[in-house]
């Protein structure tokens, strides 16, 4: 983990057994702690990048798959999670882990606010987490 904010962000989500990141980029050290916890985990962008081999990739807009009548079989996991996820993208993330039935949890880059109902979870470290649809 390079961070105790990542680290936070991992324990919480370690319970799951897969997980997809919306919107990897060039920062996968939450996707690959996760997956060094046996969370199986797919990363995706709009855009390739590398990601270390314990994290699965596609290039996939999540827009493109929240119109489509399946999202896609890499969205079927427990959960969505998108990190300093932009407001442009909180709709269609919720609505693609609505189609699969997984939780969708995400921060923003601090200052922006959710685009979509969502309640809080204070994490160690400050992170705010914001919790748009939880299976229970």
């Amino acid at each position: 983990m390079n961070t105790p904010r990542d680290t936070a962000v991992v324990s919480r989500f370690s319970t799951y057994g897969a997980a997809v990141e919306i919107g990897i980029g060039r920062r996968p050290e939450v996707a690959v702690g996760l997956a060094e916890r046996g969370v199986s985990v797919t990363a995706v962008d709009v855009t390739e990048f590398d990601v270390p081999p314990a994290v699965s990739f596609v290039r996939d807009d999540v827009v493109d798959a929240a119109a489509r009548e399946d999202p896609g079989a890499h969205y079927h996991a427990e959960l969505v999670y998108g990190l300093n996820l932009p407001p442009e993208l909180h709709r269609p993330a919720l609505a693609v882990a609505t189609a699969v039935d997984a939780d969708f949890l995400f921060t923003t880059l601090g200052y922006d606010s959710p685009a979509v109902p969502c309640s809080t979870e204070s994490l160690p470290e400050g992170e705010t987490l914001y919790v748009a649809r939880e299976r229970k």
